[in-house]
């Protein structure tokens, strides 16, 4: 995915909305600038599929050598897909924060958290 076609929360995490049986779909990971200032990351503890989560409330936890970080949900919904491949790979993270690096999917139950969202062009002027 190009972080272009990407909505971004305040808090670094990238949004794309799709429509996947019927329903709204959220797939979501980290900004490319989040996994920078993150840096060596260590752990990452996912959702549990099934899990409701609420917009704008942590669901799940990154650990570097400097920190442990919350990762909070755009939406609201539950969570329906989890990359289980991240925490034996972080390095996706970085190399790959778009696409491979996905952390979760969420079936999106309210998208009033889709207003809260930033384009690309508005997340690069926060991040400056």
């Amino acid at each position: 995915m190009s972080p272009e076609d990407l909505l971004f929360a305040k808090t670094h995490e990238w949004v794309a909305v799709a429509e996947e049986n019927g329903a709204k779909v959220a797939t979501l990971g980290l900004s490319a600038f989040a996994i920078e200032a993150l840096t060596d990351l260590v752990y990452i503890d996912l959702p549990a599929v099934g899990r409701q989560v609420e917009a704008e409330q942590p669901f799940c936890e990154v650990e570097s050598v400097k920190a442990v970080s919350d990762i909070y949900s755009p939406v609201e919904g539950e969570v329906i897909a989890v990359n289980d491949a991240l925490p034996d790979a972080l390095e996706i993270l970085g190399s790959d924060p778009y696409g491979a690096g996905w952390i979760a999917k969420i079936k999106i139950t309210d998208e009033a958290g889709l207003s809260n969202l930033m384009d690309h062009a508005a997340y690069q002027e926060q991040c400056k």
